[in-house]
């Protein structure tokens, strides 16, 4: 029976996220520290003390999330035991940094960098998302393509559990069509709070830039099988895992395809690591039978230390 790491991506943020792991587990809190001096400012109070409002903004988010995921696989230190490894969106990186792929620089760089490429494309592009409850998967992808052949793009961009995708694409497109949907049939349909039209055609100069950056990057060949979000297939290879984040910026996140690859190869415990539980529901909707964890706080890392 193998065990799956999965980190959580946006959405999953909230303010006081790191702080209990910080003030428990020096490792933890030395490896926090770097990140500020990297960064150049206080993610760290960010991240404890919000305001919520700021640590929302897709720049400030992605690194805060990083740096949770990171500090909590640092005071594990090397005391849990995994197989495999699969980041939805952002979290992405943290699997690279958990399967040995990135250092914490090049991964917190990259990120930081990454977070500013997309706030900057959605305040050139205006974009909207908006989650689609209740409606066949392959229904989604059709209603896009008929809203496509007008004038803006509308796509589907998180396949996140069976029933449940997201929608991303041009705002006023994407907000005068969101009707289509329930028309078609969906349960529920609500815009989400991002600040642009990620994992679409829109993010086109944001993954430009970033592959610029990341062909100075190094990254080494995995320790584990990581799972990509734009394959939903196991790589271990660090050139090839460089292009699949290359590609990520802008093609859908196959999350509900990911998870049923790492059950077909033998996945049968899924540990979500850092904020949140966000992924653990999606694994509890796509995933019958599955044992389920979470690690967010420093009592959890101490209870699975303990355990």
């Amino acid at each position: 029976m193998k065990t799956a790491l999965i980190f959580a991506g946006q959405g999953s943020q909230y303010v006081g996220m790191a702080k209990s792991v910080f003030e428990m587990f020096p490792a933890a809190a030395e490896l926090i520290g770097r990140a500020d001096d990297a960064l150049g400012f206080s993610i760290s109070s960010l991240c404890f003390d919000g305001p919520a409002d700021k640590l929302k903004e897709t720049r400030y988010t992605q690194p805060a999330l990083f740096i949770h995921e990171a500090a909590v696989m640092e005071a594990l230190g090397g005391k849990l035991n995994f197989d495999a490894v699969a980041g939805h969106s952002l979290g992405e990186y943290s699997a690279l940094y958990a399967a040995s792929v990135l250092s914490f620089e090049n991964a917190l760089n990259l990120v930081a960098l990454r977070g500013k490429l997309m706030f900057a494309a959605g305040e050139t592009e205006p974009g909207a998302m908006a989650a689609v409850i209740g409606l066949d998967d392959e229904k989604v992808v059709e209603i896009c393509k008929e809203i496509s052949g007008g004038i803006g793009i509308v796509v589907a961009a998180n396949f996140n559990s069976p029933g449940q995708v997201v929608v991303s694409g041009s705002a006023d497109t994407l907000r005068n069509n969101l009707t289509r949907f329930k028309e078609a049939g969906a349960r529920m349909v609500t815009e989400l709070p991002v600040s642009g039209a990620f994992h679409s055609p829109l993010m086109e100069p944001a993954r430009r830039k970033l592959a610029e950056s990341l062909r100075n990057v190094d990254f080494a060949d995995a320790k584990v099988d990581v799972y990509c979000n734009s394959t939903a297939k196991p790589e271990r290879n660090g050139a090839a895992l460089r292009e699949r984040l290359v590609e990520q910026l802008v093609s859908p996140v196959l999350w509900t395809q990911t998870l049923a690859q790492m059950r077909e190869d033998g996945a049968e415990t899924f540990i979500e690591i850092g904020p949140g539980k966000v992924l653990q529901g999606l694994v509890k909707r796509s995933l019958q039978g599955a044992t389920i964890k979470g690690i967010d706080t420093g009592d959890d890392v101490k209870s699975i230390m303990l355990g």
